[in-house]
């Protein structure tokens, strides 16, 4: 293994490409604008005066001007409201141009300028460096992929990332972050597979507990099965969340936010940049903040720290290097989770509103708490081999902690208590349990080389990436746990504190507990990937790429000893692009894949009845055909994208159907799921001042080979099948009261199975719609923001095979001091 870093590291510097840039016929003129106080300038159109040529700025203030033949050019900086300003310049074939500009402007005055002129989407993403591993525009990738940006995580007053995810389409949150080493972070659905957030920056990130938002620049939901450039391990069928943070910039500035609410809520939070040196190439950034907040319910709360320094250094033009950290410290009561182990019939209901369980009662007493810790460290090395070619070395390790207690919770039907028949049907009792994790530790270690090129083979233009990707997990988690006690539901004066964590501590002092789990083993993953986007002509192009994934099992313990096992797999993508009209409009599908090493498993052997053989299980494999619209029209005040998709998961383990009696205790590998939909996200800019962010989905989820319990059936993992979004954002013109501004907005989420067979009925989270406001008034030196959630005072809930009420209607309201 450290045979095959070592080729990592020295493939990183060595490594260049000659022969396919002595292939360039044409020449790039590139740069960056900035503004007078060194901020990127976005959205700002750059063009070639005598060619009709140009760009628009992203969000760096960078732009590219690709296929310039060689002579002398004015390149031309403008923005509606602004003065242009231009230089001229004289290419040559073969050889990258830079030209940068300086606008006499501030940060705010462009902002100011662009918003009175009605030409800012403020919500709008149009390109990112990560979803593809290189700088692509939206328009130009064939893949479905959501941003939400800084703009409106600051508008929505979002403290954290679960708060940011209701402004994704298609994408519902399903299980509460448990706090616990390996499983951590909240649970989500898209396209009707559950996913984490689980990368960060494009690598390795997890985090044991709800994520704050202190360091987050942006979120990036990237649809569909993409285990070509990302991996199966850290993503779903569905696809992945990845969070890009903060990085440091070349002035002095920041923030310092006070924030109270609801529920006790307070948070203190600091957001502080400064170059070290005077040539500004050493930068230092720092967020940090202290989180707390108690339950709607009568007991519960969670108290979080977190620190994220980064430290970047531009050795000269050609290298660079970024080092940051993330650090999580939290203590909390585990948010209520009520399980069902018996059938709906037997509970007599079908739905969580029809149950006996009062909704704001936590059922139990206090000191049901534990620890959780996170670390995240990252670094990368950055350096241009040529004009055309760039290596990055990446490399972040990743580290969760967990100690304590966890509380659980399962309805019980009347009759298994009382033992009369005449009490079936009723549900009146809550058994009460504890499952703990005893100084449980998952650790992620991942380091990652790319290539990055942008070159032309004749009159062709290629992007590409090759990357090299080691990937090692290390588990050693302890999971235990026992039930106190059944106690029944809403007896008035019933005293339901005896749950708490003194009793707890003294039942585990007095034996052993009823059950332990330990998940101890090392997983490594070597990986190689290409991928090219190759532009045919100006409106046309395709993408290939493929991955080698060699995957080791090392063995060890996962509630039982596991035998050790590798398997190699390969994951390809297919894309194409046609832009009818040349950024404007574009007709996109393309092919995803990922998979799931099984491991072993328990076979039957038709030709020994007697028998249940061993067997490594083949990949589980899911294969995504997508297509659709996406939009970039009206100077870019209206961005939207439109696709269908289809996946199909195959190879699924499912119990063995042989009706022989050895057969029961066997799987076999012929399952089937299917999961289609169709999904619409719009962003937009009407008129001055007014932005809007909507989003709709429909998802529909089958099992099409199944046990017979289930086939035909929705899984009970894939969500509500309809979800929508919408937020509406009105800043006030300057002529009336400048700076201030109002948000409103909400998320819809059809019923939600989640108990759907044969054997145990159908149960249903019911259907909510959960209404948001957030009001704003915003100067140069200070912001004043309030928020309302749940407007309606909505009760609701969320999960998968359990139901987890959700926060009542809450105030929050925040003062921030910028300098």
């Amino acid at each position: 293994m450290c045979k095959f870093i070592q080729f990592l590291l020295i493939i990183s510097v060595f490594v260049s490409f000659p022969l396919l840039t002595n292939a360039q016929q044409t020449t790039t003129i590139r740069g960056k604008v900035v503004t007078s106080d060194s901020n990127p300038a976005e959205y700002v159109t750059i063009r070639l005066k005598e060619k009709g040529q140009g760009a628009i700025t992203n969000n760096k203030g960078e732009y590219s001007i690709s296929r310039v033949k060689e002579g002398s050019y004015t390149v031309e900086v403008s923005a509606i409201g602004l003065q242009s300003e231009e230089k001229t310049i004289t290419v040559s074939s073969g050889e990258t141009a830079t030209v940068n500009f300086v606008l006499l402007e501030n940060t705010a005055q462009l902002t100011e300028v662009i918003i009175r002129a009605g030409k800012l989407n403020r919500f709008a993403a149009k390109s990112s460096d990560d979803v593809s591993k290189m700088p692509l525009k939206n328009l130009e990738n064939p893949q479905v992929y959501n941003t939400i940006g800084k703009e409106l995580l600051t508008e929505q007053l979002v403290f954290s990332v679960d708060d940011a995810m209701r402004n994704a389409p298609g994408l519902q949150k399903m299980w509460e972050a448990t706090g616990r080493a390996g499983d951590g972070g909240s649970y989500y659905n898209t396209r009707g597979f559950i996913v984490q957030s689980q990368l960060r920056n494009g690598l390795a990130g997890n985090v044991t507990s709800s994520i704050d938002a202190a360091n987050l620049e942006k979120l990036e939901v990237i649809k569909g099965p993409s285990a070509t450039l990302f991996g199966s391990t850290l993503t779903s069928y569905g696809g992945l969340i990845n969070r890009v943070t903060k990085k440091p910039y070349e002035t002095f500035g920041g923030q310092v936010s006070y924030a109270g609410g609801s529920y006790g809520f307070n948070r203190v939070s600091a957001d502080i940049n400064t170059p070290i040196d005077k040539a500004k190439q050493l930068l230092f950034r720092l967020n940090t903040a202290f989180n707390y907040e108690g339950s709607f319910q009568n007991q519960g709360f969670s108290r979080t720290f977190t620190v994220a320094p980064s430290l970047s250094y531009k050795v000269n033009d050609r290298l660079s290097v970024l080092l940051d950290a993330e650090l999580f410290q939290g203590r909390n009561v585990g948010k209520q989770g009520i399980f069902f182990y018996y059938p709906a019939a037997a509970l007599g209901a079908s739905r969580a509103d029809e149950l006996n369980v009062d909704y704001r009662n936590s059922y139990m007493g206090s000191g049901l708490t534990q620890e959780s810790r996170s670390t995240n460290l990252f670094g990368r090395i950055k350096y241009q081999l040529s004009s055309n070619f760039t290596s990055s070395t990446n490399f972040t390790f990743s580290n969760s902690f967990s100690n304590g207690l966890n509380p659980y919770f399962y309805l019980i039907p009347d009759a298994v208590i009382t033992g009369n028949a005449a009490d079936t049907g009723k549900a009146n009792y809550l058994a009460r349990a504890d499952q703990s994790t005893a100084n449980s530790t998952n650790k992620v270690f991942e380091i990652q080389q790319n290539f990055n090129g942008d070159f032309h083979i004749g009159s062709l233009r290629n992007r590409i990436v090759l990357g090299l990707d080691f990937l090692r997990i290390n588990s050693n988690q302890h999971f235990f746990g026992s039930q106190l006690d059944v106690v029944p539901l809403n007896v008035a004066g019933y005293d339901y504190s005896q749950f708490n964590g003194s009793t707890m501590n003294a039942l585990y002092a007095s034996g052993p507990p009823q059950f332990t789990y330990p998940i101890v083993n090392k997983t490594n993953v070597l990986s190689a990937f290409a991928s090219d986007v190759l532009n045919l002509t100006d409106k046309l192009s395709v993408l290939a790429a493929l991955r080698v994934d060699h995957f080791e099992n090392n063995g060890g313990t996962v509630g039982s000893d596991v035998a050790p096992y590798n398997q190699t797999a390969l994951s390809p993508k297919f894309g194409v692009v046609f832009q009818p009209l040349k950024d404007r409009i574009s007709l996109f599908a393309n092919y995803q894949n990922s998979f799931t090493n099984k491991g072993i498993y328990n076979g039957y052997d038709v030709t020994a009845p007697d028998s249940i053989a061993r067997k490594i299980a083949k990949l589980e494999q899911a294969n995504q055909f997508e297509a659709g619209l996406k939009i970039d029209a009206f100077s870019g005040k209206l961005t939207t994208t439109i696709s269908y998709y289809n996946i199909r998961v195959k190879d699924i383990l499912r119990s063995d159907p042989n009706p022989l009696a050895a057969a029961r205790f066997a799987q076999t590998q012929d399952g089937t799921q299917l999961s289609k939909g169709i999904e619409l996200d719009m962003i937009a800019n009407p008129f001055n001042g007014f932005n809007v962010i909507a989003g709709f989905s429909y998802n529909d989820s089958k099992l099409v080979n199944a046990d017979s319990d289930v086939v035909g059936r929705r899984p009970t993992t894939a969500s509500s099948p309809y979800l929508a979004n919408l937020w509406l954002s009105y800043r006030l013109p300057d002529y009336t009261l400048k700076g201030l501004g109002f948000g409103f907005g909400g998320n819809y989420a059809s019923d939600n199975k989640i108990l759907n067979s044969i054997s145990q009925g159908v149960f249903i989270l019911p259907a909510y719609t959960v209404l948001n406001a957030s009001a704003f008034y915003e100067h140069n030196k200070f912001r004043i923001s309030a928020k309302l959630d749940n407007l309606t005072n909505q009760h609701y809930w969320i999960g998968y095979t359990t139901m987890n009420a959700q926060k009542l209607r809450s105030f929050a309201g925040s003062i921030t001091y910028k300098f």
